[in-house]
């Protein structure tokens, strides 16, 4: 996983992030959903599967969104969540060379 990789993907979840917010102005960003919007939008809309090396599963990447939200909650760090989420995304979806 390099470290371009990370910032490329932390960039995605940035504009994904952004988007959901001004699709939900209405309701200012509200959405109990928000993860499974995110999954369909990152498969459909983003680089995430080039990044990835794989198109993942939409329902699988939204599993993983939630469960990486609950664990930035818990996590005490300064990082980013968009470096948070990439470079464990990266790590659990992303193809692994063989080798």
């Amino acid at each position: 996983m390099s470290e371009e990789n990370v910032r490329k993907l932390s960039e995605v979840l940035r504009t994904v992030s952004e988007t959901h917010h001004t699709v939900f102005a209405i309701v200012d960003g509200a959405d109990d959903d928000w993860a499974t919007w995110y999954a369909d939008w990152l498969v459909n809309l983003s680089e995430l599967p080039a990044l990835l090396g794989t198109t993942p599963v939409r329902s699988e990447l939204t599993y993983q969104l939630v469960s990486l939200a609950k664990e930035y909650a818990e996590a005490s760090t300064d990082q980013p969540w968009e470096e948070f989420y990439a470079s464990r995304l990266l790590e659990r979806l992303g193809k692994r060379s063989a080798g």
